[in-house]
């Protein structure tokens, strides 16, 4: 995706309009970031400004606060710039109608690793590998496994053979 089909520039300068979008310094105050990071994830297509004025200067959606604000706390829990970068990519290749992942999904870190909850799993974001431990199915199968074990560790019965003819002498 080219950088000027990323965002939307802004045609007539109405109220309406500019009052749904965010200055810089607002969204440093709110987010919590500071302007050189909003600069470099820009720059680097961390994430995008939704807008920008004539005059080139960006504006922000809700949208893009909740992605700025995801990253920010992704960053703060350790996990990498690169990390959440990857993850990302990998989400937009794997799930092809969520543009925007970190403002359109329930992420969560734990260490470096991203942790996706979507329609009910819990999935690696960059692996895909699942997170979900069912603890009654889980459970069901340690009762069979145990279930198993007491089966052979019972005592076999003596197996009726046939029958063997006395000698008479």
């Amino acid at each position: 995706m080219s950088r000027a089909s990323q965002h939307r520039p802004l045609r007539k300068p109405e109220r309406a309009v500019q009052d749904d979008l965010f200055r810089t310094g607002e969204v440093v105050q709110v987010v919590g970031v500071s302007r050189r990071q909003l600069q470099y994830w820009a720059q680097t297509d961390l994430i995008r400004p939704s807008a920008h004025t004539r005059g080139g200067h960006h504006r922000y959606t809700f949208e893009d606060l909740v992605a700025l604000k995801a990253a920010r706390r992704l960053i703060d829990a350790g996990v990498s710039v690169q990390r959440i970068r990857k993850s990302i990519e990998q989400l937009q290749r794997v799930l092809p109608t969520v543009r925007r992942p970190l403002a359109e999904l329930v992420l969560v870190a734990t260490g470096d690793v991203v942790l996706v909850f979507r329609e009910g799993t819990a999935f690696e974001a960059v692996t895909g590998q699942e997170w979900v431990l069912e603890v009654a199915e889980f459970q069901r199968d340690i009762e069979a496994w145990r279930g198993k074990l007491e089966t052979r560790a019972r005592p076999r019965p003596a197996r009726a053979g046939p029958a063997r003819s006395q000698r008479t002498a």
